[in-house]
């Protein structure tokens, strides 16, 4: 079975409303259904230099390869605590090359693994202390060790907890360097509150540097050149997100953990990932997609729409500018 296409259901690859508006891109392709039906819950979907697709499936605690026709899925990784397997899984990321790092959490300790492109365990490493879920979707934790991305050479996570928004890691485990002071939040009084708000997502540029953009609170991004300076912070606004941003609470309610408590703090942005010509797509809680380019200007407002309007899990870019989309597994013309 080859890759399943949606023109054939009469979508079409673009729609744009007018200038200024929203613009609309359906869906051009997808994993085969059968091959879908195999996932529990894909909040990671990449394509690699052979063609070959890798999904992450955290429900099913499995990462799989499918190939390039979307037809054949098989297991890379399965569940479990040893080294090798996964448990609670958290985060994804795959290099060029189909290197992959996965992010899970075997007895509350937060550990990564680095695989090769067979799914073969290469290394990896635990972090100290326990992990704490700042900011959570449902039973899914989006910060720390759950915003990882992984470069082939390096492995970069949010980790506000170091009083640094971004830290950087050697494949054997060791810090090489953190950058980013974090942002006022008007709750340092708060330490678990304000960590959380300064929680966020961590984008290396292959151009050089990074981008980090916060999941929590007001949203906004911030861009660094390679040697960790600051190059520039832009407030996220948009007519899409008022709502979102005018809900954001100025209190928050709390939840037990271990032996403390910690704030419930709900994301205003889901997803976020740097496109092959170095636009920024920042996809919220809200089914919207704001496109920045590299000044920091927002150029495009897009929504995504399969079988239905998408709120994006994942976001990532394939040759030719595809843009892949979890949940569904979906594949999209750049527009």
């Amino acid at each position: 079975m080859l890759l399943a296409t949606t023109a054939a259901l009469g979508y079409q690859a673009a729609v744009r409303v007018s200038p200024g508006q929203v613009e609309i891109l359906r869906s051009v392709a997808a994993l085969a259904p059968d091959v879908v039906g195999l996932f529990r819950e894909p909040i990671g979907f990449k394509q690699t230099a052979t063609g070959d697709y890798y999904v992450f499936d955290r429900r099913g605690h499995t990462v799989y390869s499918v190939d390039e026709g979307g037809g054949t899925g098989r297991k890379l990784v399965q569940i479990g605590a040893e080294a090798g397997r996964v448990i609670e899984p958290s985060a994804f990321d795959v290099a060029f090359n189909g290197s992959f790092a996965v992010a899970d959490s075997p007895n509350g300790r937060e550990r990564v693994q680095l695989f090769d492109a067979a799914g073969v365990r290469t290394g990896g490493f635990l972090l100290p202390g326990r992990g704490a879920a700042r900011v959570v979707v449902g039973s899914l934790s989006l910060n720390g060790v759950g915003t990882l991305a992984f470069t082939g050479r390096s492995i970069v996570m949010s980790q506000p907890d170091s009083g640094w928004l971004i830290t950087e890691y050697g494949l054997a485990g060791t810090p090489t360097r953190t950058m980013g002071r974090l942002r006022r939040t008007g709750h340092e009084s708060d330490r678990q509150l304000h960590l959380a708000l300064n929680a966020g997502i961590p984008i290396p540029d292959p151009a050089g540097g990074f981008y980090f953009v916060f999941m929590a609170g007001p949203p906004a991004f911030r861009k660094y050149d390679a040697e960790g300076e600051l190059i520039y912070e832009r407030t996220i606004q948009g007519l899409e997100i008022d709502q979102v941003v005018a809900a954001i609470p100025t209190r928050w309610p709390r939840r037990a953990d271990g032996d403390g408590e910690l704030p419930m703090v709900a994301p205003t942005v889901r997803t976020a990932a740097l496109d092959r010509t170095g636009r920024l797509w920042v996809s919220f809680v809200v089914p919207y997609t704001y496109v920045y380019d590299a000044g920091g200007e927002k150029v495009r407002t897009v929504q995504f729409r399969g079988a239905g309007v998408i709120a994006p899990s994942s976001l990532s870019f394939a040759e030719g500018g595809r843009v892949l989309v979890t949940p569904g597994c979906y594949l999209f013309a750049p527009g």
